[in-house]
């Protein structure tokens, strides 16, 4: 299943979702689908999550690379692959080159977490470190692929990369034939437009949901444009749709079958990210989690039963530590106060006791006694707190200045 035409390089449809799947059976695993409780109770209708991020290599991106090349002709494989990512693309295409005996370079950037280098080496792929940001990056794959006759493989720009991700549709309408909605988070598109091509085809009447990060939301303005708009600056800590600009392939596809995207906050992914780990003993990455962000800020505006794709998986334990503090401060659950004191013997462990008393449990102290904005009596306090929730929150800032202490915002 190879393009080289340019009215091809523009057109997915079932028949190849449908090929790419003969081709990914006994490489690729048909990942579970999970029904949600939680999720269920607030939308009012069934939620069902696809654990892509239970997929080997921890994403769904897997599947794609793993039909691209082996689309190659004899020529292009012995001239081997190279990609430019920070992690899941190139965990994919790693272990799909190696499944197929070509060999394969990655670019990733300097700054990739260790964890994902190690995944990709792992895995078979060469890996060379290139610049700071993923564009740099970039460049110098398809540089190297210009000076070597490698084939690039682009993580989502391609018809057979798209016909791969198609292949988790299909999945959804075997796993839950009556659904009625699908979310699934978008970066280039390349997952929500294989979806689509395949959900649609069959079943023209479900919706088809996108959701993107507000910081790196590059699908509404080139939608409204009518064409792919470069976004300046994308930022968001769901660095697996964190895309600058939409993919031409997947462009067209998501115009035509998708029916609307969605954007949500990093405190959203946060929470969502949180209850995935809590409520369905699931780690996901916050790209992965956006669906139920989505979910989670407008839960009327989904019809059931819904299905949300957990797209991924690879999280670095440090993001993640992080996260999770983001999430439980996004809930309530974690409130960081500064505040000042007078610097007497015994003047902490009072306020410490204002806080058992309130039952604020005190995660991190830190106490700084000598800094010029102080004066000479006065300590300042940070404290990290672990709480209850919203109403926690005000109960223990208001207890703080019942008790006399000036609270610093």
């Amino acid at each position: 299943m190879s393009y080289r035409t340019a009215d091809s390089l523009r057109s997915v449809t079932l028949d190849d979702v449908r090929g790419a799947q003969k081709m990914l059976s006994g490489v690729a695993r048909v990942t579970a689908m999970e029904g949600s409780r939680y999720l269920s109770q607030l939308v009012g209708a069934p939620v069902h999550l696809k654990c892509e991020n239970l997929q080997r290599t921890g994403s769904f991106k897997l599947r794609g690379a793993y039909v691209r090349i082996s689309g190659l002709l004899p020529e292009e494989r012995a001239a081997g692959v190279v990609a430019a990512s920070a992690g899941n693309h190139a965990q994919g295409v790693a272990l799909a080159s190696s499944l197929l005996g070509v060999h394969s370079t990655v670019f990733m950037p300097k700054g990739a977490p260790l964890p994902k280098i190690s995944a990709t080496r792992e895995y078979g792929a060469e890996v060379r470190l290139h610049g700071q940001v993923v564009d740099e990056t970039l460049a110098a794959a398809q540089e190297y692929a210009a000076e070597t006759g490698a084939v690039f493989i682009h993580p989502f720009d391609h018809p057979d990369v798209i016909a791969g991700q198609g292949t988790v549709g299909l999945e959804i309408l075997e796993q839950c034939p009556e659904v009625r909605t699908v979310v699934v988070g978008m970066g280039g598109g390349g997952l929500a437009a294989g979806i689509a091509v395949a959900v649609k085809a069959i079943h023209p009447d479900v919706r088809i949901v996108g959701v993107q990060a507000e910081g790196a939301a590059c699908y509404p303005p080139s939608l409204a444009a009518g064409h792919p708009v470069s976004l300046r600056n994308p930022a968001t800590m769901a660095d697996g749709i964190k895309v600058g600009r939409p993919g031409v392939v997947p462009f067209g596809i998501v115009g035509e079958l998708v029916d609307e995207v969605r954007t949500v906050s990093e405190d959203q992914l946060s929470a969502a990210l949180l209850l995935c780990l809590e409520r369905a003993k699931l780690v996901v990455e916050p790209a992965g989690a956006s669906p139920v962000a989505a979910l989670l800020a407008a839960p009327d505006a989904f019809e059931g039963p819904v299905v949300a794709v957990l797209s991924g998986g690879n999280v670095d334990p440090v993001l993640m530590q992080r996260v999770l503090r983001h999430g439980m401060a996004a809930q309530g659950r974690y409130l960081a106060v500064r505040l000042r004191l007078t610097d007497r013997p015994g003047a902490l462990a009072t306020l410490l006791g204002v806080l058992s008393a309130v039952d604020a449990n005190v995660l991190d102290v830190s106490h700084v006694r000598t800094d010029p904005r102080l004066g000479l009596t006065e300590a300042e306090v940070e404290l990290h707190l672990e709480t209850k929730g919203p109403v926690h929150c005000v109960e223990v800032g208001r207890a703080l200045r019942d008790a006399g202490y000036t609270v610093i915002d």
